[in-house]
C-alpha cells in the first residue's frame, strides 16, 4: 500500500457536439460526440478502510451515498478488478458541479475513486486497465478520467483524442429544471432531427484553432427532444449567450445546462445570466484527472 489518505480533482464536461444513432442490440444508443474537459471540479477525499466496507458522503444532501453513488459503485468495480476484499474506503465528495446538468458530475467523481485507489493500494494499473475499469462503472467515466478533448462513439466509451480547444471563455447556466435522461432517449427515437453536428468537419476546426468556426458548429440533437417549456428556456438561455456576444452555444449532455463559448481575453458579465439559474464561468483543461 503506498498510502491511506488522497485528494483527487474531478473535472466536469462539455458536450460540444452530440449526436444520437441507431438503437443498438443491448438497448443502448450509439453515439457520436466531441467532448471537452472544464476546469469546474468537484474534490473526491479518498481514504482507505480495513475492513471492506464502501462509504460515500457528500456536501450535497440530495445525492445517494454508499453503493448507490456512482462513486461507491467505482469503488467496488476497482476492488473487484484487483481482487482486494479486505480494503474498504471512505469516500467525501465536496460538490461544484451541478447534479443532473449533463455535464458528468457523477462519472467525474467516480473516474478520480478510481485513480485515487490505484494510488492509494498501489495497485499499479495501467491507463488501459484504468480504462477497463471506467468503462465497467458508466458510458462517460473514460472520457473523465483521460479527459482533455476527445471524440466519442458507441455508447460514448470509445475515445479519439482531438486538438485542443482554442483558449476561451465558457460561460454555462444550469436552469432550475432537469430532464430525465431515459426519457430524452425514448424521446429522441421519435423525433426528427433537422440538423445534425458534423463531427468530422468539427475535429478540422479544432485542428485549425478556428474558434469562431467552433462556436458556429455547436449542436446538441437532444434540445429537440425537450419537452415544450424547457425548450423554451434552453432557447431563451441561448438567445441571451448570443446577445453577450457568445461565439456559438448548445445544450450540453442531456441537460439541463447550457454553455457559450467567448473569445479569450471577453469576459462575459455572468449577472445578465442570473435570472435563467445558476451561472458558472469556467474554461478548457487539456487533460483528466491527475494527482500531485
Amino acid at each position: 500500500m503506498r498510502g491511506r489518505a488522497v485528494t483527487v480533482p474531478a473535472f466536469a464536461k462539455l458536450n460540444l457536439t452530440l449526436d444520437v444513432l441507431d438503437r443498438r442490440p443491448d438497448g443502448y444508443h450509439n453515439m457520436d460526440m466531441v467532448m471537452q474537459t472544464v476546469d469546474l471540479r468537484d474534490e473526491v477525499d479518498i481514504t482507505l478502510r480495513q475492513d471492506g466496507e464502501i462509504n460515500v458522503m457528500s456536501t450535497d444532501p440530495r445525492l445517494p451515498t454508499g453503493l448507490h453513488n456512482l462513486a461507491g459503485r467505482a469503488a467496488k468495480a476497482f476492488f473487484d478488478f484487483v481482487d482486494i476484499t479486505e480494503l474498504g474506503v471512505d469516500i467525501a465528495l465536496t460538490k461544484h458541479i451541478p447534479d443532473r446538468a449533463g455535464m458528468a458530475g457523477g462519472s467525474s467523481d467516480a473516474a478520480a475513486v478510481i485513480r485515487g485507489l490505484n494510488r492509494l493500494t498501489g495497485a499499479g494499473l495501467s491507463q488501459g486497465e484504468l480504462y477497463t475499469v471506467c468503462a465497467q462503472v458508466g458510458s462517460d467515466v473514460p472520457f473523465c478520467l483521460l479527459g482533455g478533448t476527445a471524440r466519442a462513439t458507441g455508447r460514448g466509451e470509445i475515445l479519439a483524442d482531438l486538438p485542443p480547444l482554442p483558449e476561451c471563455r465558457i460561460a454555462v447556466v444550469k436552469p432550475a429544471f432537469s430532464v430525465s435522461t431515459p426519457e430524452l432517449f425514448a424521446a429522441i427515437d421519435g423525433c426528427a432531427i433537422s440538423e445534425r453536428p458534423d463531427n468530422r468537419g468539427f475535429a478540422g476546426l479544432l485542428e485549425r484553432g478556428d474558434l469562431p468556426g467552433i462556436g458556429r458548429g455547436l449542436r446538441n440533437v437532444f434540445e429537440a427532444a425537450l419537452p415544450g417549456e424547457e425548450r423554451e428556456t434552453v432557447e431563451a438561455v441561448k438567445g441571451q449567450l448570443l446577445k453577450m456576444g457568445a461565439l456559438g452555444c448548445a445544450m450540453t449532455g442531456t441537460g439541463s445546462a447550457v454553455f457559450g463559448i467567448f473569445p479569450s481575453g471577453r469576459e462575459p458579465d455572468i449577472r445578465v445570466l442570473a435570472p435563467f439559474g445558476r451561472v458558472f464561468l469556467t474554461k478548457s483543461v487539456k487533460k483528466g484527472l491527475y494527482l500531485d
